[in-house]
């Protein structure tokens, strides 16, 4: 199969998917240590977190500086390379801010989705505003699939 030379395909590759988007605009004109960019983000894990900023950084839009400390102390900023997805950046959050109303919040959106095919619960820890989906679709084979999400907290 032929790979496509398509400019969108290859900008979506490199910053795209849920978490790196969100990582790079918390990014954006700042110098942030793992630890405060994990609370900022709840809901992506440790895993997920080192996966993107590793990625990030292997494609030369993130820096990562590392401190002779202990216990160490690491810190990512965007790099000049990564300073130039700031338009891009600031035209999704222009987009998102102007949606907001149509789409609602992302629980909201979820919400909607999973009562119509599924249940939505409470998760039981009594956080308030936070729930968890479980969203049932069934297979070509007809099998059932039940595939739970957790939303971000509201702050």
């Amino acid at each position: 199969m032929e790979e496509v030379n398509c400019p969108v395909k290859l900008t979506a590759d490199i910053i795209g998917g849920k978490w790196k988007p969100l990582i790079l605009f918390l990014l954006e004109g700042k110098i942030r240590r793992f630890g405060e960019l994990q609370r900022l983000i709840p809901g992506m894990t440790k895993k997920m977190l080192t996966q993107h900023l590793r990625e990030l950084e292997a494609d030369g839009i993130i820096h990562r500086k590392v401190y002779a400390e202990v216990p160490p102390k690491v810190e990512y900023s965007l790099t000049r390379h990564g300073e130039s997805l700031k338009p891009i950046l600031e035209l999704m959050s222009a987009w998102g801010k102007t949606h907001r109303a149509r789409y609602g919040t992302r629980v909201d959106v979820r919400k909607s989705r999973a009562t119509a095919n599924g249940k939505v619960t409470p998760n039981g820890r009594g956080t308030p505003g936070h729930i968890e989906i479980a969203v049932k679709s069934a297979t070509p084979a007809g099998h059932h699939r039940y595939k739970a999400e957790s939303t971000l907290r509201p702050a």
